[in-house]
């Protein structure tokens, strides 16, 4: 077999050896020292922790009660849609539409535009999103239109919005608005010029991306029907009440079996008209591939939160009190603490207007307020499990040190102004 010139190695003088790596670069290297290092971990863990303390007692039983409420309130409803419709996105969404709107050489403003406007209409938690920016990212959109979209789901839903106006104040509301719009472009924008050669690699490198037949012959009008249908039943099946604060939303609301049905008839309609056989098997298989990736580490990541922080109002090994009394002043540190909390606590859809209600209530200063609610809803500790798994620690690590640096200069901005 002949080799060509540009492809011959590197030739080296006879004095010249290849670097050496660290002991510790050898040590992580070896799959087994890792596995190895987990269990020492885990011994240690189970050696010293205190397990017949009342605090740990209550933590380890939250660990479980927050599993089972996110089993039920979140799996069904939210996470099975969201991978069926990653699925499609992998499948059937043509990679070069992709590429031209959400590409890294996609003008800015339409790639930026496209993917904050896509998160704001689904209106999801930091969680249900992570299958649908698996999809899209893996389908070829730059890494920073991806992460625009990944932040701007949970963090611009417009009732969350509305109810924080209504609940927590209007300058809050406002402000919390403000910051999660021009969040979703800034990160998105230096997470792209940040890891530039990286992803411009990964988007030239077809082997990256899905060898299936993009549509299938299928009109963009058939395949906007197919996907809005999908999107439609996520939606609706995920649409939470107002708490009478907004006539229309709780209409909706009251009416939303009914809507769900009719995008669920709409869905079955393309898929026996404009879909084969084979077709839809290469869609159940890419689903339960987002599933098998990305279940294990949320479960494993939802316990974890349930034991350090619990549910709203639970005894855990943190106790929401310190939280609180940390974050009583403007300073620099109470912003930091509330957005660091914030990234890796879980919030459900909705559920931190009441939470930071009562965190207010408490003593909380206004500006770790804003601070939280940008970075809360947007983060979480599962969460960041799967980002990692997708991206990788570099690049997670990023992400999440933008979010939380981001959020603690707009929680002092804010508390400043409102004082």
């Amino acid at each position: 077999m002949s080799t060509t010139t540009d492809q011959a190695p590197e030739t080296r003088t006879s004095g010249e050896s290849a670097p050496r790596p660290s002991l510790v670069q050898r040590f992580w290297g070896e799959k087994k020292n890792r596995v190895l290092t987990g269990i020492t971990a885990l011994f240690l863990l189970a050696f010293f922790m205190p397990w017949d303390a009342p605090r740990v007692s209550a933590a380890i039983q939250e660990s479980f009660l927050m599993l089972g409420d996110y089993a039920r309130e979140h799996v069904l409803l939210c996470l099975i849609p969201a991978f069926f419709i990653a699925g499609a996105i992998s499948i059937f969404l043509n990679q070069q539409a992709v590429i031209k709107h959400l590409g890294p050489d996609a003008p800015k403003l339409v790639a930026y535009g496209v993917a904050s406007v896509s998160g704001t209409i689904l209106a999801v938690c930091s969680c249900t999103v992570l299958p649908l920016f698996k999809g899209i990212y893996k389908k070829g959109a730059g890494l920073g239109p991806a992460i625009s979209f990944l932040y701007s789901g949970p963090a611009i839903n417009i009732l969350a919005i509305i109810l924080t106006a209504r609940v927590l104040g209007l300058q809050l509301g406002i402000a919390r608005a403000v910051g999660a719009i021009v969040f979703a472009f800034v990160i998105g924008i230096l997470m792209q010029l940040f890891f530039l050669k990286e992803d411009k690699e990964r988007t030239t490198n077809a082997a990256m991306f899905q060898s299936q037949d993009d549509e299938g012959g299928r009109s963009l009008g058939q395949m906007v029907v197919y996907m809005a249908s999908m999107v439609g039943i996520l939606v609706f099946l995920n649409w939470a009440p107002s708490g009478g604060q907004v006539a229309w939303w709780d209409f909706l609301y009251s009416w939303r079996w009914v809507i769900s049905a009719g995008f669920g008839l709409l869905l079955l309609y393309t898929l026996v008209r404009w879909f084969q056989r084979s077709e839809l098997a290469d869609w159940v298989a890419a689903t339960r591939d987002f599933a098998v990736q990305i279940l294990p580490l949320l479960f494993a990541g939802v316990m974890v939160a349930g034991f350090l922080l619990g549910r709203p109002g639970q005894m855990a090994l943190i106790p929401e009190t310190w939280i609180a009394n940390l974050v009583g002043t403007n300073s620099v540190g109470s912003n930091l603490i509330a957005s660091m909390s914030g990234a890796l606590m879980y919030f459900a859809t909705l559920t931190e207007v009441p939470i930071m209600q009562g965190l207010i209530g408490a003593g909380m200063n206004q500006g770790p307020a804003l601070a939280l609610l940008l970075a809360g809803p947007s983060l979480s500790l599962p969460a960041l499990l799967i980002i990692g798994s997708e991206l990788g620690v570099k690049k997670t690590l990023t992400y999440v040190g933008l979010v939380v640096v981001l959020s603690t200069t707009a929680g002092m901005i804010y508390g400043n102004l409102v004082v």
